[in-house]
């Protein structure tokens, strides 16, 4: 099992001059920690207008930076938003980046939320799935090619060659965002990478990635162009590592703020500074009920942590992102949590690693057969979360999540 960490850019108001700036140092300064640490991936998403839930909006710019302050850690794309950027500008922004970190680029895609973020760059949600697929089709060629033209519905040029080129070759490991596990499907299917949410139970996780790789091995697959197959399942949990669970979540406030934001950016349109998020969250949170989110994630000692990670080690789950810059997590809390999970957790599923790829690549090549298990009812942490808050009569949580 491998680790990623995760970044939203989070910023709850109330904002001074330097929020902006001490958030994208102190990112920059976690990276780096997790680099020396022995983490395995770092992730940014790209979001726009998005107040207080991300200030994420420049993801090239911000992975730039951590390639001149790592030399490990792969740098992640969760996701590049194809609805909001032209496929040449993706094309060289990728390649650039991944010639600045000497090759350690993936890159995730997606189709961006809802019209708060689409309409302004004059996309619309009901075609958002098109002009993703359309934008993969116009992207890898600019990747691979020479002299690739594209004329589609969304986008048209003549022959250029698009510079610079990658340095992996062909091309970058391809992700797509998984806004629902029935997404996960469609990334088997057109042979990505699936970058979602965490599991309510190892048995969910069990059949969904079970379902995953038997389209993967059994040939029910189509790509939209020719790219290079990238056969993973990639989670992200909420995430805070202390020497006891008390510790922990009491450190860990930001995860319950992050699942109100997703909530808030799903069902609200954002318009400029009318809702203070924070203050809308403080009313939300004084309901005992909302402490069942923090069993949805990794949130705990480290003993706690590695007792369910044990659960979810044997399901085939390939990467584990772990998020824990969120709300007002403190940066000390994250650099303490980081470099405690590395030091005491990560050791023993790192060493799995290599009997994992060893039964991945069997399974590709037909020479083990994983069991068709019915994903009916299995369902992410965070809606099963949901599922019993409605029960209990708290409203105003998450019924769907994105992979961005």
């Amino acid at each position: 099992m491998k680790f990623g960490i995760f970044y939203e850019h989070q910023i709850p108001r109330p904002w001074t001059e330097t929020s902006e700036l001490d958030q994208f140092q102190n990112a920059l300064d976690q990276i780096e920690i997790a680099d020396r640490a022995g983490y395995d991936y770092a992730w940014q998403v790209e979001h726009h207008f998005l107040e207080e839930y991300s200030h994420g909006s420049a993801p090239s710019t911000f992975l730039g930076a951590a390639s001149q302050r790592t030399e490990n850690i792969r740098l992640g794309h969760g996701v590049f938003q194809l609805t909001t950027n032209h496929p040449i500008r993706v094309a060289e922004q990728t390649a650039t980046l991944d010639l600045l970190s000497n090759g350690r680029v993936e890159l995730g895609t997606g189709e961006g939320a809802g019209p708060a973020e689409l309409h302004p760059f004059s996309a619309r949600v009901r075609e958002k799935r098109e002009m993703w697929e359309e934008g993969i089709r116009a992207l890898i060629p600019s990747m691979t090619t020479d002299g690739n033209e594209h004329h589609g519905k969304y986008w048209d040029w003549p022959p250029r060659n698009v510079l610079p080129k990658p340095l992996q070759k062909p091309h970058p490991p391809l992700w797509v965002a998984c806004s629902s596990l029935r997404t996960i499907e469609l990334a088997a299917h057109r042979e990505m990478g699936a970058l979602g949410f965490q599991f309510a139970t190892p048995d969910g996780a069990r059949a969904w990635v079970n379902r995953y790789y038997n389209i993967l091995a059994g040939g029910e697959t189509e790509k939209l162009c020719e790219y290079q197959a990238n056969p993973n399942i990639a989670v992200v949990s909420g995430f805070m590592c202390a020497p006891t669970d008390a510790e922990a979540r009491a450190m860990a406030d930001g995860w319950t703020f992050f699942i109100f934001a997703l909530e808030f950016s799903a069902t609200h349109k954002f318009e400029p500074g009318p809702t203070v998020l924070w203050d809308e969250y403080q009313e939300w949170k004084k309901s005992d009920k909302a402490a069942m989110l923090f069993e949805s994630g990794l949130i705990g000692s480290p003993a706690t942590i590695s007792a369910k990670l044990r659960e979810f080690a044997t399901t085939g789950i390939d990467q584990i992102i772990l998020l824990n810059q969120a709300g007002k997590n403190t940066h000390a809390d994250i650099c303490s949590s980081l470099e405690l999970f590395a030091a005491e957790v990560m050791p023993e599923f790192h060493a799995m690693e290599p009997d994992h790829q060893t039964w991945k690549a069997e399974i590709l090549a037909g020479e083990r057969q994983l069991d068709d298990v019915d994903t009916h009812g299995h369902t992410t942490a965070i809606a099963a979360a949901h599922k019993g808050a409605a029960k209990a009569g708290i409203v105003n949580l998450p019924t769907s999540t994105s992979g961005s």
